[in-house]
C-alpha cells in the first residue's frame, strides 16, 4: 500500500497547518514541513510545540526566507524533500502541498489510486513550444539572469533586465538539458526523488542556472524529472485540482463547490478559501473516511470557463478592414441556415443537394471535417476559413460556377451573420426553430466538454438552465437584429407552413419545397 510523504511549504495560519498535518498523519502518511523563515516566530514555535510528539511529522531546521518567483522556493522544497527522504524510509511517494490545499478524496482512495498508477504526476511541457505561460516574461525567464525579486524589488529587477538586453548579455541552457514547464504541484515516486536529489549533487552547473531563472518552481522539477525518468513513467498532469482566472489569479473554492471538487480527477484541491469553514469540515471528514465511490465527471475547468464567460459577448460586431474589401458580390445569393442542432441542419442540406442544383455546405466555419472542394489549402483549417470568411465564401461560388450557395451557421455566430448581411450580395436567412429538451442539452453539454458521462443529476440540474438560457439568448439576439429576408422553419409547424418558408428561402417551386419540408426524421434527435 502506498504511503505518502507530503512536502508542505507554509508561512501562516498555524491552526490550519496543525489541522492539516493531524489529518494527513492520522491516515498513516507523513508530513515534512518548511515554515518560512520570514514568518512570525511565535507561529513557528506554536506548530513545532504542538507536533513535537507526532512521529510522522518533521520540520526543516535550516529554513529559507522564501520569495515568490525566486530560487528560494525551490531551495526550500529541496531541503524539505531531502529531510522527508531521509526520515521516512517507508514513504513510497512524495506529494508537494501548500497550506491552502485540502483533500477531495479519501486517504483510502488516494492510496489505491497511487498503487494502481506506477507513474510520476508532474506537468512538464516543452518550455519553448507551449503556450503554458499566458502573460509576462517567457524565454526571458531563462536567457537572462534574474538577481532581484520582481514583486519586492521591481525597479532593480527591471533595471537589471533592461541592462542585459541592451548589452545583449544572454546565456544558454546547460548542456543536455531540455527545459520543461508546468505546475509546481506534483507527486513523485521514491525512485524519482532519489534520482533528482542525486542529480543536484552531480550537476552544480544546472543548479547555478536555475538559481537565477525567474519563477524556477515552474521549471526546475519539471525539467529534472523529464530528464531523469522515462517518458512512459510520467503523466504530465497534477493531482492537485486548481484553476486560474482570465487574469492569471488562482480561483478560490467556497462552501458551494463541494460537489464540483469531489467530481474532479484529482486527490487534492487548491485554493480553499479561509472563509469556507463548512467546506473544510466536509473535506476533512472525507479524507478520514473509507469512501471510494466517487463519480468522476472532471468538468470543473470547462464549466468554470463557460459560466464566467456569460455576460461577456466576446463577439466582434464590425468587420476588420481587410475583410471589408472582400465582398461576395452583387448579383449573388447567399442562403444561410441558422440552427443550434447541427444534425437537423445537415439533414436539410443533404436533402437540398439531392433535390436541387444549389450547392449546400454544412458548418464550414465550425467543423474542421466539413466536406469542401480543393481550394488551394484555405479550406484545410477553421482558422484559415474564418480569417477572411467573405473571400472564402466568394471562392465557393467561383469553384461551383453558380450564383447561389447554401451554408450553415451556428446560432452563436451573430458576428458572422451580421458581416455577411452587410455584403452587397442577396443574403437570405432560414432559422430552424427546434425544441431544446433536456436530453439534447445534456448531450450538448457532454459534446462541448461542460460535463461528462458520469456527471451527477444535481450538476446537470444546475447546468441545464444556464445552457438553455444561453441558447435562447443567441436566438433572441439574432431576432432582435431584424435581418431582412429572414424566414423560419419550426419543429411545431405543419409541413405546408414549413414548405412555404423553404420556397421563399430557396426560390424553388412548391412541390420541391414540400418534399424538403417532409425530409424523413428532419427534427429527430
Amino acid at each position: 500500500m502506498a504511503r505518502v510523504a507530503f512536502i508542505l511549504l507554509c508561512h501562516k495560519d498555524p491552526d490550519a497547518i496543525l489541522n492539516q498535518v493531524t489529518r494527513l498523519t492520522a491516515a498513516g502518511d507523513y508530513v515534512a514541513i518548511h515554515f518560512d523563515a520570514s514568518a512570525a516566530p511565535a507561529d513557528y514555535r506554536k506548530i513545532t510545540s504542538a507536533l513535537a510528539d507526532n512521529p510522522n511529522a518533521i520540520f526543516v531546521t535550516r529554513r529559507v526566507r522564501c520569495g515568490w518567483g525566486e530560487w528560494s522556493l525551490v531551495e526550500a522544497t529541496l531541503r524539505t524533500l531531502q529531510a522527508a527522504f531521509d526520515a521516512f524510509a517507508q514513504a513510497t511517494h512524495f506529494y508537494m502541498l501548500s497550506g491552502d490545499c485540502m483533500p477531495i478524496k479519501s486517504a483510502h482512495y488516494a492510496h489505491r489510486f497511487l498503487d494502481a498508477h506506477d507513474k510520476d504526476f508532474i506537468e512538464s511541457f516543452d518550455f519553448f513550444d507551449t503556450d503554458w505561460i499566458k502573460t509576462g516574461l517567457r524565454e526571458e525567464r531563462l536567457i537572462y539572469r534574474h538577481y532581484f525579486n520582481e514583486r519586492s524589488q521591481k525597479r532593480r529587477f527591471y533595471a537589471a533586465f533592461a541592462l542585459q538586453k541592451r548589452l545583449n548579455i544572454t546565456r544558454a541552457v546547460p548542456t543536455g538539458i531540455q527545459v520543461m514547464i508546468g505546475s509546481q504541484w506534483w507527486c513523485l515516486r521514491r525512485s524519482s526523488v532519489a534520482a533528482v536529489l542525486a542529480f543536484t549533487r552531480q550537476r552544480p552547473d544546472v543548479i547555478r542556472f536555475f538559481r537565477t531563472t525567474w519563477i524556477p518552481d515552474e521549471t526546475f522539477f519539471q525539467t529534472l524529472v523529464r530528464h531523469l525518468v522515462p517518458g512512459r513513467e510520467i503523466e504530465s498532469r497534477t493531482l492537485t485540482f486548481l484553476m486560474f482566472s482570465d487574469y492569471g489569479m488562482p480561483v478560490s473554492f467556497y462552501n458551494d463547490h463541494a460537489d464540483l471538487l469531489l467530481g474532479q480527477d484529482a486527490l487534492f484541491a487548491r485554493k480553499i478559501s479561509a472563509e469556507a469553514h463548512r467546506l473544510k469540515q466536509v473535506l476533512g471528514a472525507l479524507y478520514a473516511s473509507d469512501r471510494t465511490d466517487f463519480t468522476i465527471s472532471n468538468e470543473g475547468r470547462t464549466l468554470f470557463s463557460f459560466l464566467t464567460a456569460r455576460g461577456r459577448s466576446g463577439r466582434r460586431f464590425a468587420p476588420r478592414f481587410w475583410e471589408a474589401e472582400a465582398s461576395i458580390g452583387a448579383g449573388r445569393s447567399l442562403l444561410i441556415i441558422l440552427c443550434k442542432k447541427w444534425h437537423v441542419a445537415k439533414r436539410l442540406t443533404a436533402a437540398i443537394r439531392q433535390s436541387t442544383d444549389i450547392p449546400a455546405f454544412d458548418y464550414l466555419f465550425h467543423e474542421d471535417d466539413t466536406p469542401l472542394p480543393d481550394m488551394g489549402g484555405i479550406e484545410r483549417s477553421l482558422a484559415k476559413r474564418g480569417r477572411h470568411h467573405r473571400a472564402f465564401v466568394r471562392m465557393l461560388y467561383d469553384h461551383a460556377g453558380t450564383d447561389r450557395v447554401v451554408i450553415c451557421l451556428d446560432t452563436s455566430s451573430l458576428d458572422l451573420l451580421g458581416d455577411f448581411h452587410a455584403d452587397r450580395a442577396d443574403v437570405r436567412i432560414l432559422e430552424i426553430d427546434c425544441d431544446l429538451g433536456d436530453d439534447y442539452l445534456i448531450g450538448h453539454a457532454i459534446r462541448v466538454g461542460l460535463a461528462g458521462p458520469q456527471t451527477s443529476r444535481d450538476t446537470f440540474a444546475r447546468l441545464l438552465p444556464t445552457i438553455r438560457r444561453d441558447m435562447i439568448h443567441e436566438r433572441d439576439a439574432i431576432r432582435d437584429a431584424r435581418f431582412k429576408n429572414a424566414a423560419r422553419l419550426r419543429e411545431t409547424a405543419t409541413d405546408a407552413e414549413n414548405a412555404a418558408a423553404l420556397a421563399v428561402f430557396l426560390g424553388v417551386d412548391d412541390t420541391t419545397a414540400l418534399a424538403l419540408a417532409q425530409t424523413p426524421h428532419l427534427f429527430v434527435d
